[in-house]
């Protein structure tokens, strides 16, 4: 009897997960649409903003190799910042709908001259900008603004803090 019902368990998930089946492919599909259009919109961003985008795996060969590179944070302060961020990084708000004129109300009351000052005179230095995750743009009006103000080597990191932990790399916390 045992052995009956073992028998009729299996082909009951059998049934079910190939019923299942076509829902799946369905989905998996629908999800690479997401993924598409994720994309392109990041790559138009970036194309758009003039800047370069870098995944987590080069920012971290980059700070292992001790290359001289500023790495911003553009995330709020004491919502995500103080609580974790890149190793090194400096935070810097930017919000997330497109900043075309600077908005102090929108970047924590500073001004241009306060992100040009944490930027450097340096022109030519390695400049990484990130925020939160894929979606989010701040790291976006953050490289935008970067590129406004002539620095010419300008990297989103576009997977962000979310992308960093995902790859079990360090952070460090500004709460102490």
């Amino acid at each position: 009897m045992k052995v009956v019902f073992q028998y009729v368990m299996m082909l009951l998930m059998m049934f079910s997960a190939m019923g299942a089946a076509p829902a799946l492919a369905a989905d998996k599909f629908e999800e690479e649409v997401e993924k598409e259009q994720g994309a392109v919109k990041l790559a138009r961003e970036a194309q758009k903003g003039g800047y370069d985008l870098i995944t987590a795996g080069e920012l971290k060969k980059m700070l292992d190799e001790r290359k001289d590179v500023l790495i911003v944070d553009t995330m709020p302060y004491a919502d995500s910042y103080q609580k974790e961020h890149i190793l090194g990084a400096k935070q810097f708000l930017f919000p997330i709908p497109d900043m075309l004129n600077w908005d102090s109300k929108e970047t924590d009351g500073k001004s241009v001259e306060d992100f040009k000052a944490l930027l450097g005179a340096d022109v030519n230095k390695t400049i990484v900008i990130y925020c939160g995750f894929v979606k989010c743009t701040r790291s976006h009006n953050g490289a935008v603004w970067a590129k406004k103000l002539g620095y010419k080597n300008v990297l989103r990191f576009s997977g962000g803090i979310f992308a960093w932990k995902g790859a079990k790399y360090p952070v460090e916390s500004a709460q102490n």
